[in-house]
């Protein structure tokens, strides 16, 4: 499971899609959400995961397949306790499993600002943790009430990053299901044979052009994950010339010495 892990992770470094929409822009993008993934985290994972399932819970494994215990837990006997279970319980590993489900299952990045925030709310909370117990080792009231500011700081920037996070999630989904309209599918990918270990990139040229920008349009029903490496057939760009013909051969006359 470690290695899998690993390999997952190496290979999430070279996804060239991007979220429809980053975690700052996720509150304009769906506010509504928002404010309910906020207030009811634990039923809006719930939801997620079964849609990211295509609402067939007969597919559940807890944590996605990416925890140690993935695959033990009797899922295939009751998904729906076991899925409850999991996103009350472990909640913090239901968003991120169903984060990197839907990254592995469309080659999507994340950008170095979310990488930033979602950090930052990891940092915040190892440091908000060391502070308590400092505090509660030394038994002075400063240090004391600091550090109980600290922690409400660290627990409010938390919930608001998971919110954005299942609210990006959220808005992917429905991209993928086809909620923003009808729009133009993207054209065709062509890759070279040395490319073979990185994904293709969706809607946007092929070649390693720059990422589109957040709130591109996609085709309505989201295109399954790539298939391996087809040789494309070469059609030249260009009409094929005919080469001018070689000057005439000239004849000498032969001079004797």
């Amino acid at each position: 499971m470690g290695s899998f892990s690993m390999d997952k992770m190496e290979a999430r470094q070279s996804y060239r899609n991007v979220w429809h929409t980053d975690l700052v822009g996720t509150m304009s993008a769906d506010l509504p959400y928002f404010c309910f993934a906020l207030w009811c985290s634990p039923c809006a994972s719930y939801l997620l995961r079964k849609r990211a399932l295509y609402g067939d819970l007969s597919r559940y494994v807890c944590c996605a397949g990416y925890m140690p215990c993935s695959g033990s837990c009797g899922e295939s006997r009751c998904p729906e306790l076991c899925l409850g279970t999991e996103v009350f319980c472990c909640f913090a590993n239901s968003v991120q499993s169903t984060r990197f489900l839907l990254q592995d299952e469309f080659n999507l990045q994340t950008t170095k600002c979310d990488n930033c925030i979602i950090g930052f709310m990891f940092c915040l909370q190892q440091v908000a943790c060391i502070f308590s117990l400092v505090a509660a080792l030394s038994g002075v009231d400063e240090l004391q009430e600091a550090s109980n500011l600290l922690s409400c700081f660290a627990n409010v920037v938390y919930c608001s990053v998971c919110a954005c996070m299942q609210t990006q999630h959220k808005v992917e989904l429905d991209k993928r299901d086809g909620k923003f309209g009808p729009t133009q599918a993207p054209p065709p990918q062509h890759m070279s044979r040395f490319d073979q270990s990185i994904p293709p990139a969706i809607g946007y040229a092929p070649g390693g052009a720059a990422p589109p920008v957040y709130g591109q349009p996609y085709a309505t029903a989201y295109p399954p994950p790539p298939a391996p490496y087809v040789q494309q057939p070469y059609s030249a760009p260009y009409a094929q010339q005919p080469y001018p013909a070689p000057y005439a051969q000239q004849t000498y006359a032969h001079v004797p010495k």
